[in-house]
């Protein structure tokens, strides 16, 4: 992701009262997530992942259904529009579908310790902003951490598409990690803002907050913690040292 606009950020929207490392030292680009996850967060976080796949999976489905429905007594060769928009739309179906997979694979699926198969966790984020109308910026220094750090930076990235329905710009930076949102409306629910500090009891998780809530607890495993501020139109989210 390009980083332009990273130096337009105006300091008086910093969170007040975090702790700052200056930068991320060794311990920090190491340290691993432990712990087990309720069987709730779990299907919380399949159902999640479902939903995400159906859009793309069902308009390939549509697109197949298309051309089958052609009537082969015309021949597609006749009706070269009708072909390129039917195979138009199974292809970047197929695409949204593969990148949401690799997001969420990485985002859901890695495991502490593993190495990164496949493409870089960036790379894998912007495919992933690529299928919603976000643009996005994935500061380079980030992509030197742990991959535990940078599974927890994809999953911040996640929490912020959900607060751009409209689409935005997410901005990703360090020292330490932190995510702005910014983009009309940028929101956050009180719901969401509950899951990110883990004060959500698991039995009232919903499909909605299990996101935020799995992104608290990739935080803990760091010994960190999230904060949330919001202004009109930017909602901020903050990797913190716990007080």
């Amino acid at each position: 992701m390009a980083r332009h606009g990273l130096d337009r950020f105006n300091p008086q929207t910093a969170v007040a009262d975090v702790v700052e490392p200056s930068s991320f030292s060794a311990e920090h680009r190491h340290a691993a997530p432990t712990g087990t996850v309720d069987l709730r967060v779990l299907e919380l976080l399949s159902a999640r992942l479902c939903h995400e796949l159906s859009g793309p999976i069902a308009a390939i489905s549509n697109g197949v259904e298309l051309l089958a429905e052609e009537d082969p007594g015309l021949g597609l060769s006749t009706n070269p529009a009708f072909l390129h928009d039917a195979v138009a739309l199974v292809s970047e179906s197929a695409r949204r579908a593969r990148c949401r997979l690799q997001f969420y694979r990485f985002a859901y699926g890695f495991s502490s310790g593993s190495m990164i198969a496949g493409p870089a966790p960036h790379e894998i984020a912007i495919g992933f902003l690529s299928a919603a109308n976000i643009s996005g910026d994935y500061a380079e220094r980030i992509r030197t951490l742990s991959a535990d750090w940078q599974k927890l930076a994809c999953n911040l990235l996640s929490v912020g598409a959900d607060a751009l329905p409209r689409g935005g710009r997410l901005l990703l930076t360090d020292g330490p990690l932190c995510l702005e949102a910014v983009g009309e409306p940028a929101a956050l629910s009180p719901e969401a803002r509950q899951a990110l500090m883990l004060a959500t009891p698991i039995a009232d998780l919903t499909a909605r907050t299990v996101q935020p809530y799995f992104t608290g607890l990739l935080a803990k495993a760091l010994e960190r913690s999230l904060i949330a501020t919001a202004e009109p139109g930017r909602v901020r989210l903050g990797v913190v040292v716990p007080r």
